[in-house]
């Protein structure tokens, strides 16, 4: 029972980026070393960030919520835009589409993000003799973790690399891209602020990513039709 607990949640945390892959036109444009390559950029980001959390963050005895703390993590937090924007501007590529392009780099993202975060207590918790619902909750953040870098791949694509782009539509996306690079501070906030419980905060989570996936869709999509 334990084992079968495990491979749910394992399948519910990973499953849905195998899923985005095959069911989009990425497998057909074979852009997995797109992706691979975004995962290593993601690890090296997530060096960088654990350095400056390391040397700029002090140990907290309590949980509370800690407004310079917390603004100094979320600027720490800005590596990750820097990273994605290295892997969309600098990292070479295959002959790709743009819209291929940034959703490869998202996806590689989540992916790395989701191993380097989640395997471990999967691994240890999930194949524990107590049931719990904690580690299918990890899988539905993982799951809105992959709707978030994929939205922030798009709109830094749309920052960085699509020049023609009607500028009534630019503040929205500089906005809706400074709300998906916060939100691990807003979560943080909803947390040790509000005290909201880890359900209701993966439940924001899910239904802010679609909000934000929905956006970006449209963002996106407007750019294109302006460009063509």
């Amino acid at each position: 029972m334990t084992a079968f607990h495990f491979f749910n949640c394992a399948i519910l945390t990973f499953g849905p980026h195998a899923v985005y892959y095959s069911a989009t036109p990425l497998s057909e444009y074979d852009t997995l070393g797109t992706s691979m390559k975004a995962a290593l950029v993601y690890l090296g980001t997530a060096i960088v960030k654990l350095v400056c959390l390391a040397n700029f963050l002090k140990v907290s005895e309590n949980d509370e919520f800690d407004p310079y703390q917390e603004s100094l993590k979320a600027l720490i937090g800005l590596v990750d835009v820097a990273g994605i924007y290295f892997a969309l501007t600098q990292l070479t590529h295959r002959n790709i589409s743009q819209n291929h392009k940034f959703q490869a780099v998202g996806l590689g993202w989540a992916f790395a993000d989701s191993i380097l975060h989640r395997l471990a207590p999967l691994w240890v918790g999930a194949r524990g003799l107590e049931f719990t619902w904690d580690y299918i909750l990890q899988g539905l953040e993982a799951n809105a973790n992959l709707a978030f870098s994929i939205s922030m791949a798009a709109l830094g694509s749309l920052m960085w690399l699509r020049r023609n782009k009607p500028k009534t539509l630019i503040p929205l996306i500089y906005i809706c891209a400074l709300i998906v690079a916060t939100m691990p501070s807003i979560t943080s906030y909803l947390r040790k602020r509000l005290d909201w419980h880890f359900p209701e905060v993966v439940g924001f989570e899910l239904g802010s990513s679609l909000v934000m996936a929905f956006i970006s869709w449209q963002l996106f999509s407007a750019c294109q039709r302006r460009s063509s």
